[in-house]
């Protein structure tokens, strides 16, 4: 029986780590994979280890362990050095006795190999299946968007919330902002469900929650790690309290589906376009205010947008750049 094993920080794990695993399933009986963490690193284990679980969640033969570790007693580095190959080979010496094999897609996997008497496999050493590298995507995310498995994307999706009461442009802006970021958009549920706002049931309103947060996570996995929301799961809360006076249970999963990471409130001081499917002026209104009560309930901070519809667009893409700019610079930097 062969027993092989292969290690990285997998931060983030990605399509080319993907396919080193597969090929190393290729090679042995049995696979280890190994997550390096050091004591400086600011994605937890847990979340490296979900990823790369997620991902292989159907293959039988594999198991994914982590390695915790201080930067003061083993080097982090990803250098094809002897010296650190030595240091580093000592430990997996310990962790992985019986193991007959070591794949990797870098130098320091003939050196690993050498110090632990065991055999080692390239896979890929010129990247040229995967031209990607972890700090690669730390540095843009949008432009490696592509190299990110699934189960990743969630961790790294940026979402942006326009919410508001009826009749305020929400859903014209989210298509605007789509197209403008070049990205996906998340249509309301609810609009789909429930034809008019003055005749729908409670039950109604699980079904609008469920679904949208259906659509969310779908949308996360397109190609584009930015997605614009049409509304959330709160506007569902508040219609629950606003029309039936009953507060709507939801599961956390559909929070955490919901959960973003910049909430746009759009005022209602446009005009109230009447469909015969909205409710009224005078209702509209007073479910802003209710609205606003479920968001201070549970502490969404927003930023307010207001003006005629071209002010509206100009300021929500402005806060959206904003968001971008402060989060890839995060992304940047998540290794530390």
């Amino acid at each position: 029986m062969v027993k092989a094993f292969v290690f990285g920080k997998f931060m983030p794990f990605h399509k080319g780590h993907e396919a080193m695993i597969n090929f190393a399933l290729t090679k042995c009986n049995f696979l280890t994979v190994l997550i390096c963490c050091s004591d400086k690193e600011n994605i937890p284990a847990i979340t490296r280890q979900k990823w790369i679980e997620k991902t292989f969640e159907s293959v039988k033969n594999i198991e994914i362990k982590t390695f915790n570790y201080l930067e003061s007693d083993l080097p982090n580095t990803s250098e094809s050095s002897q010296e650190v190959s030595k240091i580093w080979s000592a430990k997996f010496k310990k962790i992985f006795p019986d193991h007959d094999l070591v794949i990797t897609s870098e130098e320091y996997g003939n050196y690993v190999a050498s110090f632990m008497g065991i055999e080692h496999i390239a896979f890929d050493m010129l990247k040229q299946l995967f031209p990607v590298s972890a700090t690669a995507i730390r540095k843009d995310i949008f432009a490696n968007w592509k190299f990110l498995p699934d189960s990743v994307k969630s961790d790294f999706a940026i979402k942006v919330v326009i919410i508001g009461t009826e009749s305020t442009g929400k859903t014209t802006l989210t298509a605007q902002l789509a197209e403008y970021f070049n990205c996906s958009a998340v249509n309301e549920a609810g609009r789909d469900i429930v034809a008019n706002s003055n005749s729908f049931e409670f039950g109604d309103l699980q079904l609008i929650a469920t679904e949208h947060a259906k659509r969310i996570d779908t949308a996360i996995l397109g190609q584009s790690p930015l997605v614009i929301i049409d509304t959330d799961i709160h506007t569902t809360k508040s219609y629950a309290k606003f029309i039936f006076d009953k507060k709507l249970e939801v599961d956390s999963k559909i929070y955490d589906s919901n959960k973003a990471d910049l909430y746009l409130y759009l005022n209602n001081d446009v005009d109230c376009v009447q469909d015969g499917t909205r409710l009224s002026e005078h209702d509209r209104n007073l479910l802003d205010f209710s609205h606003r009560s479920i968001l201070q309930q549970h502490r969404i901070g927003i930023i307010e947008v207001t003006g005629h519809w071209e002010q509206r667009f100009e300021k929500a893409a402005e806060a959206i750049k904003q968001l971008v700019k402060v989060l890839s610079s995060s992304f940047e930097t998540k290794s530390r």
